[in-house]
């Protein structure tokens, strides 16, 4: 990979997570439209966005050439983003803007996770000691608070299933995310129907500031995750890993001082752990990557 490619990628990745950590002031102001309807629409214009992209390329028949597997794992990540998705959304406009922070801090430990379980990979000392550090700080929040803090869970786990994919399946990024929006634009459409027919839709029936940010969130969709699949393909796990602390740190940020969702003791131990397990996990990882360099 040429330094250009790197520095291409890198920056890439990190307009992507920085976009991704101001999330939460866009779908915020969408908190009137049900969940259900607002994660359709994501997926709705988003697939409108990239398609019509593609088309005034003249590219639009590159999905005859697509690999029958590719297609079958293209198909699979994008069932996973849109869990991510869906639950994001949920935590946004429910007051868990902290939750969401937490599930994308640990997303880059549940790729060490990842790493032991699929590739086979072996962990070093200190990065099993981030596991640990950061299984303490989940569990102690889940005893303190009475509950799993289960959105940030799931956004982990699923954003490190789909992020391990992309990694592996030989397509760029736009070709991949419509692959993907084309996967599930049938069904959003028809759930989109269905509330229309029922008289619960949203879309044209009420503010028209909310229709233009539903279209809108095609486009914001879009930008980061193609941002992202660019750079996956470009930049290394380790320096990806470095970069993803961005998007969680401004959303811990936004959920503090904006949104003023309570940040007290219990939290700070546990984020403390967290952080922990991060600094860690970034030692080991610095480490090796002087060692590969060298």
């Amino acid at each position: 990979m040429s330094p250009t490619n790197q520095r291409a990628g890198i920056t890439a990745a990190a307009i992507a997570y920085f976009l991704w950590g101001l999330f939460p002031l866009y779908w915020s102001l969408l908190a009137a439209v049900p969940n259900s309807q607002l994660l359709a629409h994501r997926v709705a214009w988003c697939a409108v966005a990239v398609w019509l992209y593609l088309l005034l390329r003249g590219e639009g028949g590159w999905w005859r050439s697509l690999p029958l597997k590719v297609a079958g794992w293209l198909t699979l990540s994008a069932l996973l983003i849109s869990v991510n998705w869906g639950v994001y959304i949920l935590g946004i406009n429910t007051g868990h803007v902290l939750d969401t922070s937490l599930g994308y801090f640990i997303t880059p430990l549940v790729n060490v996770l990842f790493g032991v379980l699929v590739l086979r990979e072996r962990l070093s000392v200190l990065q099993w000691l981030a596991v640990a550090c950061a299984a303490v700080g989940v569990a102690y929040l889940a005893l303190r608070i009475g509950s799993l803090p289960w959105i940030a869970l799931v956004l982990a786990v699923s954003f490190a299933c789909y992020g391990l994919i992309r990694k592996l399946t030989p397509v760029d990024a736009i070709h991949g995310l419509a692959m993907e929006s084309a996967v599930l634009l049938l069904p959003s459409l028809g759930w989109l129907l269905w509330s229309q027919h029922q008289g619960t839709g949203v879309f044209l029936h009420e503010a028209v500031r909310l229709d233009v940010l539903m279209i809108v969130g095609g486009v914001v969709t879009s930008i980061p995750l193609v941002l992202f699949g660019y750079a996956a393909r470009r930049v290394s796990m380790t320096v990806l890993g470095f970069l993803q602390y961005l998007a969680p740190t401004v959303a811990l940020l936004l959920a503090v001082f904006l949104f003023h969702e309570p940040f007290g003791p219990v939290q700070q131990v546990a984020f403390a752990f967290i952080w922990l397990a991060l600094v860690l996990f970034s030692v080991d990882a610095l480490r090796r990557y002087r060692l590969q360099s060298a």
